[in-house]
């Protein structure tokens, strides 16, 4: 990666190597190393990052923008992930199976990612085995959100689930689209314009 652009995202790339160190131990040489195979990739609003029946090779760290994930059934489009700054974002499956992909990755702003090639994560783990640990480690994660995510469907009233999202992401209502969020939630969007009252009503 040129010079100029680790200066550039300088911030977003510490915050990553303290990830990677945190939970796997990898030293700051070792990260270096990493980064040397990142590639920037730029995106512009409501560009498709991976369509479906394509093959994801890329596995994406968010430097800028907000991106999301999403299925189309019927004339429906359901949105399985909406990630920000700070988040990765790919087609889990294709990714790691290495078969086409089922879902749309789209960038929903203009989008900067720092993405790692398929083939290339492969390299690294045969030249570091610190690697290994760590990409069992967010995989285990991924499932764990997933998870919870299915558990909230459930257990969580609507109310419950459409306040909870806001206050863990207060600023999404202004990045996103509220139908995309609404999706996200299984909540139906008059129920989620409805909601948003809600967030006008001062706690005592």
């Amino acid at each position: 990666m040129p010079e100029a652009t680790l200066k550039k995202y300088e911030p977003a790339l510490k915050s990553l190597y303290a990830y990677f160190n945190a939970n796997s131990g990898l030293t700051e040489e070792q990260f270096k190393r990493i980064a040397s195979f990142f590639t920037i990739r730029n995106f512009e609003r409501r560009q498709i990052v991976v369509e479906t029946g394509q093959t994801d090779d890329y596995f994406n760290y968010i430097l800028k923008g907000v991106a999301r994930k999403y299925i189309i059934t019927g004339k429906k489009e359901i949105t399985l992930q909406l990630s920000t700054e700070g988040h990765f974002i790919h087609s889990e499956l294709s990714f790691h199976t290495r078969k086409p992909s089922l879902c749309f990755v789209e960038a929903i702003e203009p989008c900067v990612f720092l993405s790692l090639h398929y083939d290339h994560l492969q390299q690294l783990y045969i030249d570091m085995p610190e690697l290994n640990k760590l990409g069992r480690l967010m995989t285990s994660q991924m499932y764990v959100r997933k998870e919870l995510r299915d558990l909230s469907q459930i257990r969580l009233s609507t109310r419950e689930r459409f306040l909870q999202y806001i206050q863990r992401h207060p600023d999404m209502l202004q990045r996103v689209s509220q139908k995309y969020i609404a999706s996200y939630l299984n909540i139906k969007p008059e129920t989620f314009s409805r909601l948003k009252h809600l967030l006008r009503i001062k706690p005592k």
